[in-house]
C-alpha cells in the first residue's frame, strides 16, 4: 500500500486533531505543515517535519499527496482553491465556506483539476448518526414524522476579542455549531420546503447568544436549537427522531430505541479506535473513522458518499438565509 503523505495547514486545535489521528492511520504520515507562527515553527520542529510559509512553497519542495486545512473558517476559501489549483486532493475542516457562491466555486474548481475535496463533516462518521441513517433508509420504525436537534454550549469567553465572534469571519452560532446538526439533517431528509427561525440575545451583546430553527418537510418537522448562552452550563448535543412507530433517542451519552412491546434497544456506539483529541471533546473514533475514510477514498479517488456536492450546497443555501439579518 502506498504511503499517503499529508501536508497539514494550521496546527491549533483541530490541526493537532487531524495529527494525533494521522498518528494512528496505517498507511499515511504528516510529512510538512504550514503556517507563518513561532507555534507553527515550533510545532513543525517537534513533529520533525518541515514547516512552509504557503500551501504552494510546501507543495513546490516536498511529495504532497492529499493538503488537509485545519484553519480558522474566513480562511478556507483561498487555502483550498490554492492547493487545488495544484492539483492536490484536499481535506477542509467544516464548514467549507461563509457563502454559497464560495462553496460552488471550490467544488467546481476540484471537479475541474479531477481531485476530491472532503469537508470533515465528522459527526457523519460517528456511530450514533450511522445507526440513525440506517434507521431511516430501512424504516425499520416507519417513516420519521417528528425530530429535534439540540448543541447548546456557555459563551466560549476565552474566544471573545477573536475571529469566532466576528460574524463576517465564523458565521456565528449557525456555522459553528448548529451547521454539525443541520448537515446531519439534510444528508437524512433533503432540503425542507420552507423553514423559520427565532433568536434571542441580551442587551450590549452583539451576536445571537440562542437561535432554533423548524425546517418544514410537509409530514415531518424537523427543529435545531444553537446557543452560546451567556451561563456555565455544561455542554449539551443531542438529538431524538421520532417515527410512525417507535423513537430514537440519544441524549448525549447514550443512543436508545424506543417501542412498544418490547424492551428499549441500546446500541453500542463504542468506536473502535479511541484517540485523545485535546480539545473540548472526549477521546473518541469520530476524528479517525472520517479521515481513515477520506484516505480510503483518495486511494480511489472517489468522493465520500457521506458528504456530497448537493448536501453541501444545500447546507450553504440554507445558512446564508438563517444568518442574513445578522451580516447585514
Amino acid at each position: 500500500m502506498k504511503e499517503l503523505k499529508i501536508g497539514l495547514v494550521g496546527v491549533g486545535g483541530m490541526g493537532a486533531v487531524h495529527y494525533a489521528n494521522f498518528q494512528e492511520i496505517e498507511g499515511c504520515r504528516v510529512a510538512a505543515v504550514v503556517g507563518s507562527s513561532k507555534r507553527a515553527k515550533d510545532t513543525a520542529e517537534k513533529w520533525g517535519v518541515p514547516c512552509f510559509e504557503s500551501i504552494t512553497a510546501m507543495v513546490e519542495n516536498c511529495d504532497i499527496d492529499i493538503v488537509d486545512v485545519c484553519t480558522p473558517t474566513y480562511t478556507h476559501h483561498d487555502l483550498v482553491m490554492e492547493s487545488l489549483k495544484l492539483k492536490k486532493h484536499t481535506i477542509c475542516e467544516k464548514p467549507i465556506a461563509l457563502s454559497y457562491k464560495d462553496a460552488k466555486e471550490m467544488l467546481d474548481e476540484a471537479e475541474k483539476q479531477g481531485v476530491q475535496l472532503y469537508i470533515a463533516q465528522v459527526l457523519q462518521y460517528t456511530k450514533e448518526v450511522e445507526y440513525l441513517r440506517e434507521a431511516v433508509r430501512t424504516e425499520c420504525f416507519g417513516k420519521p414524522l417528528d425530530a429535534y436537534f439540540e448543541r447548546l454550549s456557555a459563551c466560549p469567553q476565552w474566544a471573545m476579542d477573536g475571529w469566532l465572534f466576528d460574524v463576517n469571519k465564523s458565521g456565528l452560532l449557525p456555522y459553528d455549531l448548529h451547521i454539525h446538526d443541520l448537515d446531519v439533517i439534510v444528508s437524512l431528509f433533503g432540503k425542507p420546503e420552507k423553514f423559520s427561525i427565532s433568536s434571542c440575545q441580551g442587551d450590549g451583546k452583539s451576536y445571537p447568544e440562542q437561535f432554533r430553527a423548524l425546517y418544514d418537510y410537509g409530514r415531518l418537522h424537523v427543529g435545531g436549537e444553537a446557543a452560546w448562552f451567556n451561563a456555565d452550563i455544561p455542554w449539551t448535543a443531542r438529538w431524538r427522531v421520532y417515527f410512525e412507530n417507535g423513537m430514537m433517542i440519544n441524549d448525549g451519552n447514550t443512543l436508545t430505541a424506543y417501542q412498544f412491546g418490547s424492551e428499549p434497544r441500546v446500541y453500542d456506539c463504542t468506536d473502535d479506535v479511541m484517540v485523545s483529541t485535546g480539545i473540548n471533546v472526549p477521546p473518541c473514533g469520530w476524528y479517525y473513522n472520517e479521515l481513515k475514510h477520506f484516505l480510503e477514498c483518495v486511494r480511489e479517488n472517489k468522493p465520500t458518499p457521506y458528504v456530497s456536492r448537493e448536501q453541501l450546497l444545500t447546507v450553504m443555501e440554507l445558512l446564508e438565509e438563517i444568518s442574513a439579518p445578522w451580516r447585514k
